[in-house]
């Protein structure tokens, strides 16, 4: 057990909340959350839901219906099709890859995964006894990855490669061509599988294109995707996800369910599907919502002595260059918090190669983020 890790993110929010129950003012730039309510259209249907009897156990899979959205949705959004046998609907987004990574998991394997990347994938490789192979996004590449380097990285004891596009904590968005040029060189090793992480895959800006692993079929016979709800509905307390599996893994799958979760909510599942069927305006709004914030925050964070900061091309996170202050990243992350009342994330957070780097999370409103980011600045130039 000690080698399992945490989201710091929610460790900072205790801290947060310890100086607020104390009188402090704290603002919040840290959680990973949309700030705003989930579309009442999908509240009503999870009411009625339960009003209707939707109160029993589903098949572990998920609901046949609920399935039959989200391929709906996948062949509109991603312009693939899936059979819905293929997809298991699961209690929030992480079960799926804390399946993926127990299946392809176990000592003497490698698992490849995002570095800086959200910290739940080394966590989890490293709980089963693999090697964490760290797949570097750097700052010069806007925190994709470089093809080459990573199918220079697999070796005979890679099982797994994990992808995350658009990714926390970078903002970062694989463009078609790496994920063309990664596709292609997997084609030379067919016992490595991939695990693609797409749930940001609705918040991009700029015009910018979502490649899915599901576009690709000669990968289709070991390509896992995950995605759900959660940010794109801001239904993150809803605790709803997805996963489409390939067919020879996803009775596997869901007999991992079987015996982790039985099966996701049933009346959040009949919100889920609304959410996919109805009308997508808040969505479409919410994105423009992040969008505004996007550029508020990255020309705040710019005007900060020491920082610099790229602008993310999908999430709602903004990772600054912090190098310039002299100061490590995690002690940045103390001095904001107790000295400044700002809670903000330590990019080693993210893993070693986001020493140098803060998240901060746009999540929040304009006022809240001008006001976080001059209190920053306020502490480095006291």
């Amino acid at each position: 057990m000690s080698s399992l890790g945490t989201e710091t993110a929610f460790e900072v929010l205790a801290k947060a909340k310890a100086l607020e129950a104390e009188g402090k003012d704290v603002v919040h730039l840290h959680i990973g959350a949309p700030d705003f309510e989930t579309p009442p259209h999908i509240v009503e249907a999870g009411r009625e839901a339960l009003a209707d009897g939707w109160h029993k156990y589903t098949p572990a899979k998920g609901i046949p219906e609920v399935r039959e959205a989200v391929c709906e949705d996948i062949a509109r959004g991603r312009g693939a099709t899936v059979h819905p046998d293929r997809v298991l609907i699961a209690p929030g987004g992480k079960p799926t890859l804390f399946y993926a990574i127990l299946m392809f998991g176990e000592p003497g394997a490698e698992i490849i995964y995002p570095n800086p990347g959200f910290p739940i994938y080394e966590s989890m490789i490293r709980f089963t006894g693999a090697e964490a192979v760290p797949m570097r996004l750097a700052e010069e590449k806007a925190y994709s990855f470089s093809a080459d380097e990573v199918l220079a990285q697999i070796t005979p004891r890679t099982s797994l490669i994990i992808i995350n596009t658009p990714a926390n904590p970078t903002g970062g968005v694989v463009p078609r061509e790496e994920m063309d040029r990664l596709v292609a060189g997997l084609e030379q090793h067919p016992d490595v599988a991939i695990l693609c992480d797409e749930i940001y895959s609705r918040l991009l800006y700029d015009g910018e294109e979502h490649v899915s692993i599901l576009q690709y079929e000669s990968v289709a016979d070991r390509a896992i995707c995950l995605d759900g709800w959660s940010k794109t509905y801001a239904m993150t307390g809803w605790r709803l996800g997805w996963g489409v599996w390939p067919e020879g893994l996803v009775d596997q799958a869901e007999r991992m369910q079987i015996n982790c979760a039985s099966c996701a909510n049933a009346a959040t599942q009949v919100a889920g599907a609304a959410a996919l069927r109805g009308p997508q305006d808040a969505v479409d709004e919410m994105c423009a919502a992040f969008d505004e914030r996007r550029k508020i925050i990255v020309e705040e964070l710019n005007a900060v002595p020491g920082f610099t900061c790229l602008m993310p091309k999908g999430a709602f996170y903004a990772f600054a260059n912090v190098k310039g202050t002299g100061c490590s990243s995690k002690e940045l992350e103390e001095r904001f918090l107790y000295e400044a009342g700002v809670a903000c994330l330590s990019g080693t957070s993210f893993g070693r190669f986001g020493e140098g780097y803060m998240r901060f999370s746009y999540a929040n409103s304009v006022e809240n983020i001008r006001e976080g980011v001059r209190r920053v600045r306020a502490c480095l130039e006291s």
